[in-house]
């Protein structure tokens, strides 16, 4: 099961966050900067999944935007390796280019699957 989705720049902010457990806030803000930290500090001959506590990040990096996936030990590294590939697809096929304005957009639809 997927547990979060993130989308984070090369600086390291994070650009869109969503979670499917819930987290409390000051919690978020650790979690997030020590997945991150994991990711971005990883050279691209090192492999995309990492473990990660009581978890898995998956991650990808397109240009200047990471895209990490926290999922449970249960789920398959590859199908979520993928299904990002194929989420940025889309975005692309969709908008032309995967960048950080095309975010704005992404958090409001985000935003609208919690109603």
């Amino acid at each position: 099961m997927i547990k979060f989705f993130l989308m984070v720049n090369k600086q390291g902010q994070t650009r869109l966050s969503r979670y499917y457990e819930h987290v409390e806030i000051n919690k978020r803000t650790m979690l997030e900067a020590e997945v991150i930290k994991n990711c971005l500090s990883r050279s691209k001959d090192e492999c995309s999944f990492i473990e990660y506590k009581d978890f898995k990040l998956v991650y990808r990096q397109y240009a200047a935007l990471f895209i990490v996936v926290g999922i449970d030990q249960t789920e398959n590294e590859m199908a979520v390796y993928e299904l990002i590939h194929n989420f940025v697809e889309v975005l692309d096929k969709y908008f032309s280019r995967v960048v950080s304005g095309t975010l704005n957009l992404l958090r409001n639809i985000f935003s609208l699957s919690k109603l």
